[in-house]
């Protein structure tokens, strides 16, 4: 498959296709706009197929293209990552005064679940369709105990796409014992297509006068700081690569972006990524309060694209709109505990257009 062909779909009612070691693959869309699939397996966002300027679609997520590659280096390619998106410091946190250990993998921390997060897990899911709107719901039941995280825990993720051109993601929660989640979806984008080079040439903007500075295992360190001045000062639309170029980022982003103005209810912009060659453009409105961006820094050419294209540093983006990493051990950040009665829920929702 080609970037910028289309999956086997023509419209109407969602399509789930044969199960594969990935799980179910459901497609779905709208003729003209855009068309997503899904896969059971990590809830996963594998491919999304994007018109540009002259209504040309393209597949702007990246994906490896043998689906065995989600079990190591490619795990959280387009996954839905929890309970705890981002990282927890030596996999440890007090709750109600009692101390819990997590499941640990990078450096010792615990990151993006654990060893077995969500990501790994099949999901159950159903098909939603109505004129205007169509996609999954996903669910999932995490035991007491899964991954030493406190709690029986079931999760609903809906991913639907509307006529006008939005993707969404809303995640909803429930838990019989206090507990700590944190949930995103992990997709990597290049707007050009999948496979058709880097995004350095992309244009990013994000909504944030302060970020997260981190050491070199990638935990927070002190206070959020303000990003004017700094290489993080992504207010106004810059060349992704013009920005890697300023001092102060080496090995490129992966850190956390404080957004503004934040209620926990409405959704607000968070950021816009935008390919001038193609027109495409992305709007992230969020109800989190923070965004990871991370532009694949670590990318080695050992992962093998969809289109057959090795992908290497910069071959996409993942913007993460999630709480804060280690929030659970910073009492200044907003909270991450549910407890039994109370729900969780998160809303995102990535806006195309394009420009000329």
């Amino acid at each position: 498959m080609t970037p910028s062909s289309r999956p086997p779909f023509t419209g109407g009612p969602p399509v789930c296709l044969p199960g594969t070691d990935s799980g179910q693959r459901w497609i779905f869309g709208f003729p003209d706009g855009l068309t997503a699939e899904v896969h059971t397996l990590g809830a996963r966002l594998h491919g999304l197929w994007v018109p540009d300027r002259h209504g040309t679609p393209a597949d702007v997520v990246l994906a490896p293209r043998d689906p065995a590659r989600t079990a190591d280096t490619a795990r959280y390619f387009g996954a839905t990552v929890g309970r705890y998106a981002n990282r927890v410091a030596q996999g440890r946190f007090s709750l109600d005064g009692k101390p819990y250990q997590l499941t640990t993998q990078e450096n010792g921390h615990c990151l993006h679940g654990g060893t077995d997060g969500f990501d790994t897990r099949l999901w159950e899911a159903e098909s939603v369709h109505t004129p205007e709107r169509t996609g999954v719901l996903l669910h999932l039941r995490s035991p007491d105990g899964d991954q030493g995280f406190p709690g029986n825990l079931d999760v609903t993720v809906s991913c639907l796409i509307s006529r006008d051109d939005e993707l969404s993601f809303s995640y909803t929660a429930v838990t019989d014992a206090a507990t700590l989640v944190n949930l995103t979806n992990h997709a990597y984008f290049n707007l050009a297509g999948e496979g058709t080079g880097d995004i350095l040439g992309h244009e990013l903007t994000v909504r944030a006068d302060h970020y997260t500075p981190v050491g070199q295992d990638l935990i927070p360190r002190g206070d959020h700081r303000p990003v004017s001045g700094t290489a993080f000062d992504l207010r106004r639309p810059l060349g992704i690569g013009e920005a890697l170029a300023r001092p102060g980022a080496p090995g490129g982003y992966d850190h956390n972006f404080v957004l503004s103005p934040h209620d926990g209810r409405a959704l607000r912009r968070a950021a816009v990524l935008h390919a001038p060659a193609t027109g495409r453009r992305m709007e992230v409105l969020t109800t989190e309060p923070g965004l990871q961006v991370y532009t694949a820094g670590q990318f080695d050419g050992s992962v093998l694209g969809k289109s057959g294209t090795p992908y290497r540093t910069g071959a996409g983006i993942a913007l993460e709109t999630q709480h804060f990493p280690d929030a659970p051990n910073r009492p200044g950040d907003p909270s991450t505990v549910l407890r039994p009665g109370d729900e969780y829920r998160s809303r995102t929702v990535l806006r195309f257009r394009t420009r000329g």
